[in-house]
Formats: structure tokens, C-alpha cells, sequence
């Protein structure tokens, strides 16, 4: 009964939770690729070649930087768990031409030229004694050099990348004790892989070790996406392309990088908290400066300067894509004023730099150009965020917002503040709803009726599904020949109309076929690695269903063990069945034996609170549980049948009021339908 807990507790990547020129369709599968995706139309191939003219494709000094101090290269980078489960494979993405030109007409040109960049993957010497790896996850792992060892920055997210990066980098770079790891933020795959470092350590290294992390970084990275963790999982799914081919037509790149690893995830606790800006720090003879950066791209985080190597780590307070103020797999909205301020902190405290490297992409050298990189991505957070608020005081909707504001040729001529992960588009729509929240102010907005029920009378009103299908199938005929903005504001249109097609009759094949169809072009055009991966996904799942199964919990037990426990009950409390409760009043105690910690669970008026209590405090039943024990029923290593006869648990009181409660509560799977009803 109890392993209805096993997905309560998930975090951002933790299913995790899962790319200059415009040549025809060279390089394509024939017909539909593996995923069932259809060819591009011509107005999606006019659209991708005109980007051709929209950016500055001749400009090739990302290629010379990516590539800049390669060490060393493992080109057969695939990484496996010990059961045989891929986690990591580089190669999956050599269909990415080397030089990111002549993008197939599936692909936005400059996504295809993004993707290329981030294909390129190896040990990097950033700079005398700065080493990154880099493509072996969605982060880079960076080494600095002490006097006598190595310290680490952010080990990637799961155990199996970050040991192979480690161990490649022992290889070429020869055996050195670890003296620190640092965090530098609350993110998974900047921590999550720090087992994988710890298992290659000597007790002696272990028993020294500094591992450095901003203020708030443990409460934040236990309980990221702890209250909706199935819900935002699932949604990673589509942002991420996790059940995409990886082929021309299927997921290239992320954007911020190839894909997040799905191996296994692991926590340390802080030995050094960093809390204020301008603290210094001497690890193993090496000078470092500290700026908190926390509430711009994470909860907690911090950037620092090596001033003895004139050197910036930028964390992700940037990085070379414009990054989210809302991401599409759902969290709070991040605040675009007080970004951009961090950033120019930054600049003007760290101004003698010659170095920038950071959490993801290629590093940066040159005092100047990097003043340059910090004075744009400072500008494009501050720009989105003003002319929102400009337009929302006039009354403009997100919608409305969303379509008027663009870049200006300043901040729009350089790659590096293109759209491949955030967009102008979201992004703007991110600062509305950071200040006014869902209600734009119309009263049709107020109080409208459910997306199933609207589309039926939609529908209805429209003449039926077979006539609504038939027009929508005209008007997809006609896009394909129209020019490339005309075609695109088809596409958009034939999303909105065809989702309200689906959701009144989710069985029709036809009307699934052509929406997925829409679907595949949008996902074509689109420069953000995310929105193409959502389109794909939506367009992979109307023609092939959910998925028959939900996420690995047991992949995250690690950081299970770290999380406050109190935090399992809040996550307890978002499941709990009003219905099933309606009129119910119980007391649950539960004590970890462990911790020499108790919890009173109160149910009443369907609601269930959490407070510490002493261990005489009266309860309806008690449940006496070790910490390992408990995180195995939520994680469904165990069941409640299990442990009855485990020396892990014991009971007291009501065993019915135990089981009954238990029973009250949701069994989220995170697999639900998101295309269809």
C-alpha cells in the first residue's frame, strides 16, 4: 500500500526526473524517421533557410573557443549503469555535422548550429591550472589546481557521467588527491553526481575534504519540485525530448547542452557554507572571491573569482544561450530585475577578468570581450523585463506582449543571447506573470470553462469534427506553400484549433495524424532547444500514446537520505484524497528511531498537518521507523507488507487507522496524458 509514496519526491532532472547553412533535407532519414515524424514542408524550409540572413553564421569564434586547450577525447562516449541501462551517449548525436552547417530543413539553422557547439566534448585546459570536461552530461565538470591536489566544481548530475569524467581526467591529467568539491548551485546536475567523485576517493581525502555550497544550498536542493515532483517529471519528459530519436528529425540539443544524464543521483552534505558577497576563501593555496547570485537562475547559488588566474566562473548566472525566467517544465518564476543586477554586479566586481568559464558551454578569454559577454547578457534580462512591465501598464495581455517585444540589433546580433533554451517569448510572459499573475484582467478569463468542455462546443459550434478536420486539413495543404511568416502563423493557429479536435475526440486517428503533423513543423522552425522538444514530444505521443511507465525513484535514494524528513510529509499532504477523508479525524504518529525524531500526522477537514512532538505525544497508531527504512517505502523498495516483519518497523496503537490512513493517499505515477484528454 505504502509504495504509492515512490514518486513523491523528485526533483528538476530526476526521471532525472531526459542542434552555416540550410541544405534541402540532405542528411535526412527517407519518408518519416524512427519516430514517426513527418518531412519538413517547403514553408518550413524557406522559414530555416531565412535564418540564414538573421544571424551572423560567418562569425566562427564560438567554433575556435569550444575548441580552444583540448586535452584529450573519447570518442566511443557511451556510459552504462551496471545493469546495462544507458545513461550517456555522445555518439547518438554524430549525425550533428562538426562545423553546425548545412542544417537539414528539419532543424532551425541556428539550434543546428548551437547543437554542433555543444557536440563538441572532451578535457579542456581553460587556462593555467583550470580544466573543464565538458559533454559528458549536461553540465561541465571543472578542475582548478592547488598546490597539492585538485578542487572540483559541480561533479555533473548523476554518479556513472561523473565517474567517467573524473577517471578520463585522471587519465591525461595524472592522480591527485581532491581537496574540495564545490556546489555552485542547488541544481541537480551540478551536484548530483558527486558519488560517482566520493567512490574514487581514499578515506584520508574524504576525512579532509571541503565541500563548499552557497547559503540555503541543502534545504533547496532536498526539496526542489518536492510538492509537484511528478508533475513537473513528467513535463521534463517533453522539455528534455527523453523519448525522442536522436536524429534530424527527433531531439538534437538542449540548448544549454546535449540532455541531461539519467543515471543515478547522490547528495553531500556542506562542510563550507558561503552566505555573503565578498567572502574569501584559501583552498589548497588557491585564492577565491565569492558574489551570491541566489534568486536569479537558482534558489542558491554563487559565482567566484580566482583573482591569481584573473579568472570568473559565472556559475549559470550566464551562459551562451539566453536563459529562462520560466522554465517549460514548470517552477516559480525567476525575477529578470534583480538577474540582470547579479550580472552587473558581477561585472563590475570581477572587472580585471582576462578568464570567464562557467556551469555550462565553452569558456571565454579577453578582458574586454568578456566585459562585452557580461554588458549584453546583463542588457537582454533587464530589456525583456522593462518593456513587459511597459506594455503590461498599457494594458497589453502576455499573449499580446509576447508577440511586440524583440531584441534590439544590440543585444540580438551575438549567439550567445539567442533563444536556445529561454525565449523572448516565454521569458516575457514569465515577468507578466511574476507580477500580475494568470489573470490578464479580461473577465472571459475569469471564470471559463475547462479545456474539454470548451473544446466541445467549440467544435460543435463549428460544424462537427469531421468538418472542422476537413478545413483544418485545407488550410495545413495551403500553409505548406506560403511564405515562411504566413506558414508559421498557420501552424499556430491549426495547433490551437486541432488540440480542441483532439480533446473532444481523442480517438480519431485523422485528427491525432494532422495535429501531430503541425506539431512537427513547429518543432522544425523552433530556435529554442525546449520548444522543439516539446512540439516533437507532443507530436510523438499523438501517435504513439503515453508512456506504460511511470519514473525510477530509487535512482534518487541517495538524496532521499539527505532530505528533511518533514519535507515527506508536506509531499504526503499535496497527495492526500479529499474525498477518501471527508469526515475523517486521525492522529498518526511516526518516530524514527534513528533520528530520535517524532512526527504527529493530524487528518481533519481533509487536511493533513505535520508537526515534531515529543515521544509521549497520544496518537490513534504509531509507526516506529528508521530513516533508511521510511525513504525505502517512498521510493518502493519496500511495501507495508514488507516491513511488518522487518526488525526496521514496529507499530503501536491502531493498525486499521495505520493502514486506513496510508490508504488515503493519491498514487501519482507521473505518465498522464498531456496531448489528449
Amino acid at each position: 500500500m505504502l509504495r504509492s509514496g515512490h514518486v513523491l519526491i523528485l526533483s528538476l532532472f530526476a526521471m532525472m526526473v531526459l542542434l552555416a547553412g540550410c541544405g534541402s533535407d540532405s542528411g535526412e532519414l527517407s519518408g518519416e524517421s524512427q519516430s514517426g515524424h513527418s518531412a519538413p514542408t517547403e514553408s518550413t524550409r524557406v522559414a530555416n533557410e531565412a535564418v540564414l540572413s538573421q544571424r551572423p553564421f560567418s562569425n566562427r569564434e564560438d567554433f575556435d573557443h569550444a575548441r580552444r586547450g583540448l586535452i584529450a577525447q573519447d570518442p566511443d562516449l557511451v556510459v552504462k549503469q551496471s545493469d546495462g541501462q544507458q545513461v550517456w551517449n555522445m555518439p547518438a548525436y554524430d549525425f550533428v555535422n562538426d562545423e553546425g552547417k548545412n542544417a537539414p530543413a528539419s532543424v532551425n539553422p541556428s539550434l543546428w548550429r548551437q547543437a554542433a557547439l555543444n557536440n563538441i566534448h572532451g578535457l579542456f585546459e581553460v587556462t593555467d591550472g583550470i580544466y573543464q570536461i565538458r559533454g559528458y552530461d549536461l553540465s561541465n565538470m571543472t578542475l582548478i589546481e592547488g598546490d597539492t591536489g585538485w578542487i572540483l566544481v559541480d561533479p555533473l548530475t548523476a554518479k556513472e557521467t561523473a565517474s567517467r569524467a573524473f577517471l578520463f581526467a585522471r587519465e591525461h591529467l595524472g592522480e591527485k588527491p581532491v581537496h574540495a568539491i564545490m556546489f555552485t548551485h542547488s541544481h541537480v546536475d551540478h551536484f548530483g553526481g558527486v558519488q560517482g567523485i566520493l567512490q574514487h576517493l581514499s578515506e584520508q581525502e574524504k576525512a579532509g575534504l571541503k565541500i563548499i555550497a552557497p547559503a540555503g544550498f541543502e534545504d533547496e536542493a532536498t526539496s526542489e519540485n518536492i510538492i509537484a515532483g511528478p508533475a513537473m517529471s513528467r513535463r521534463a519528459t517533453y522539455m528534455y525530448g527523453k523519448r525522442l530519436a536522436r536524429d534530424s528529425r527527433g531531439h538534437i540539443d538542449t540548448g544549454l547542452g546535449k540532455s541531461p544524464a539519467f543515471g543515478t543521483f547522490g547528495f553531500a552534505p556542506p562542510t563550507d557554507v558561503i552566505s555573503e558577497t565578498g567572502s574569501t576563501m584559501t583552498v589548497d593555496g588557491v585564492p577565491m572571491e565569492f558574489q551570491i547570485v541566489s534568486g536569479s537562475e537558482a534558489p542558491a547559488e554563487f559565482t567566484f573569482y580566482l583573482p591569481e588566474k584573473k579568472a570568473f566562473c559565472g556559475a549559470e548566472l550566464v551562459s551562451r544561450n539566453m536563459h529562462n525566467l520560466y522554465t517549460l517544465r514548470g517552477a516559480k518564476v525567476r525575477d529578470a530585475r534583480i538577474w540582470s543586477g547579479f550580472i552587473d554586479e558581477a561585472r563590475t566586481r570581477f572587472a580585471e577578468a582576462e578568464v570567464y568559464f562557467a556551469s555550462h558551454h565553452w569558456p571565454l578569454w579577453g578582458q574586454e570581450a568578456i566585459q562585452d559577454f557580461l554588458a549584453k547578457q546583463r542588457d537582454t534580462y533587464k530589456f525583456i523585463h522593462d518593456q513587459t512591465v511597459r506594455l503590461m501598464n498599457q494594458g497589453a495581455t502576455p499573449r499580446e506582449i509576447s508577440e511586440q517585444i524583440s531584441l534590439p540589433k544590440a543585444l540580438s546580433s551575438d549567439f550567445h543571447n539567442q533563444g536556445y533554451y529561454g525565449t523572448v517569448s516565454h521569458n516575457a510572459k514569465a515577468v507578466y506573470q511574476y507580477y500580475m499573475g494568470w489573470f490578464n484582467a479580461n473577465p472571459a478569463q475569469l471564470n471559463p470553462l475547462p479545456e474539454g468542455e470548451t473544446a466541445q462546443r467549440y467544435v460543435d459550434m463549428m460544424g462537427g469534427v469531421d468538418e472542422v478536420l476537413l478545413k483544418a486539413r485545407k488550410q495545413f495543404d495551403s500553409a505548406a506553400d506560403k511564405n515562411a511568416e504566413e506558414g508559421l502563423d498557420t501552424y499556430r493557429w491549426l495547433a490551437e484549433l486541432l488540440n480542441h479536435v483532439v480533446f473532444v475526440a481523442p480517438d480519431n486517428d485523422d485528427a491525432k495524424a494532422l495535429l501531430a503533423g503541425v506539431y512537427d513543423q513547429l518543432g522544425y522552425q523552433a530556435e529554442s532547444g525546449p520548444w522543439r522538444d516539446f512540439y516533437l514530444s507532443g507530436a510523438y505521443e499523438l501517435r504513439h500514446g503515453s508512456p506504460e511507465t511511470g519514473i525510477e525513484p530509487v535512482m534518487m535514494k541517495d538524496l532521499l537520505l539527505h532530505t528533511p524528513v518533514s519535507l515527506f510529509f508536506d509531499s504526503m499532504a499535496v497527495r492526500l484524497i479529499a474525498e477518501a477523508a471527508e469526515g475523517e479525524h486521525l492522529n498518526i504518529k511516526i518516530r524514527f528511531t534513528d533520528l530520535e525524531e517524532t512526527y504527529l500526522l493530524t487528518l481533519q477537514n481533509s487536511v493533513l498537518h505535520n508537526r515534531l512532538v515529543t515521544a509521549d505525544t497520544p496518537a490513534d497508531a504509531t509507526l516506529m521507523v528508521t530513516r533508511a527504512a521510511f525513504v525505502d517505502l517512498l521510493i518502493g523498495e519496500a511495501g507495508i507488507s514488507d516491513l511488518l516483519f522487518s526488525d526496521d518497523i514496529n507499530f503501536e496503537g491502531s493498525k486499521l487507522d495505520l493502514i486506513s490512513f496510508f490508504g488515503m493517499l493519491d498514487k501519482p505515477e507521473g505518465r498522464f496524458d498531456v496531448v489528449t484528454p
